[in-house]
């Protein structure tokens, strides 16, 4: 054999050597390893998502940021803040966001309204999504009379006027304990009740079209072959892989509840004073809006800027959980 030859055959096994160190070192990625891959990736969803953190932490620690930060607290009135005409002060070293016409910390108050917004639209949005997807996949699974009964409560119940609706509850539980029993009185409670029961159908109809097809599924088929019961088929089969679009849609309808919070809390359907909420100090601030603009906007600003940060983080997992994605 000659030298070349020899060469040749070395050549040959150091390249299966490196194909074979190759194979062996490729690693099975999990479905959560491939969405933060591709959803890291998307450096806007990524900003939206610390902007998130970051309130989160705020307002968590709403009362130990104020009390670091030497401001009075979100109730507490000081006419000494106030101009010498008596009228709200604007943004100074004291009070960076200003004062208000009652002489109170905007600062304090933005802070502890987030806790408020952020509170009322994760556990509505928790109870929606439950409600959606319990019915959702009952009606998609049996479809027939069951079908076209839950179909047409989630009709009757899109059909209601939302704010007509909060408008009723919070007068009607207004007077005496409030209603069933003082389960549910103004303020908080009214307001995750009313955006629980206005979001639950929207949820219920994607979830109801994705058990419509996945029902049909081989895997489906092969488990009822094996004599498993419907409601394990429902809740053991079909609901891990309903998984990504509830994550998804349950994003979505994030932002879309902040907003009706803040809006319910603008009409005084909401949260109560002298609790703080960013549709409460809006409202307050209309009348005074010409000579107090930063009452208004620092407000304003924290409540376009919360949804659209949601608004992109859900756009970033939709995309991140979407198999076809080209990242």
């Amino acid at each position: 054999m000659s030298l070349v030859d020899l060469a040749h055959e070395d050549e040959d096994a150091l390249v299966d050597v490196s194909v074979g160190e190759r194979v062996t070192g490729i690693e099975a990625r999990s479905p959560l390893d491939l969405f933060w891959r591709r959803f890291k990736q998307d450096r806007v969803a990524l900003t939206g998502l610390a902007f998130i953190v970051v309130l989160l932490i705020l307002a968590i620690f709403a009362p130990i940021v104020v009390k670091l930060l030497g401001l009075p607290g979100p109730n507490q009135q000081n006419t000494n803040a106030l101009d010498v005409f008596g009228q709200p002060a604007g943004p100074s070293s004291a009070h960076p966001f200003g004062v208000d016409d009652l002489g109170r910390d905007i600062f304090a108050r933005v802070l502890y309204g987030a806790r408020v917004s952020l509170e009322v639209a994760f556990i509505a949005s928790g109870i929606a999504v439950v409600i959606g997807v319990v019915v959702g996949m009952v009606a998609g699974f049996f479809r027939g009379v069951v079908d076209t009964a839950l179909s047409r409560i989630m009709d009757i119940v899109l059909a209601f006027p939302i704010l007509l609706l909060a408008i009723g509850l919070a007068s009607a539980c207004s007077l005496g304990r409030g209603c069933l029993g003082g389960l549910i009185k103004p303020g908080r409670a009214v307001l995750i009740v009313v955006i629980a029961l206005a979001s639950w159908p929207y949820i219920g109809r994607i979830i109801r079209g994705q058990v419509l097809s996945l029902r049909e599924k081989e895997f489906v088929e092969a488990a009822r072959s094996l004599g498993a019961s419907n409601t394990r088929i429902i809740f053991r089969e079909i609901l891990p892989n309903l998984v990504a679009p509830i994550i998804v849609y349950a994003s979505l309808i994030l932002p879309t509840n902040v907003l009706f919070e803040a809006a319910l809390s603008f009409l005084g359907v909401g949260v109560q004073p002298p609790t703080a909420s960013w549709g409460q100090m809006i409202a307050a601030a209309v009348p005074i809006f010409d000579s107090a603009w930063w009452y208004m906007l620092f407000p304003g600003l924290a409540l376009v800027l919360t949804v659209l940060a949601f608004n992109l983080v859900g756009d970033g997992m939709q995309d991140a959980l979407n198999p076809r994605s080209d990242r």
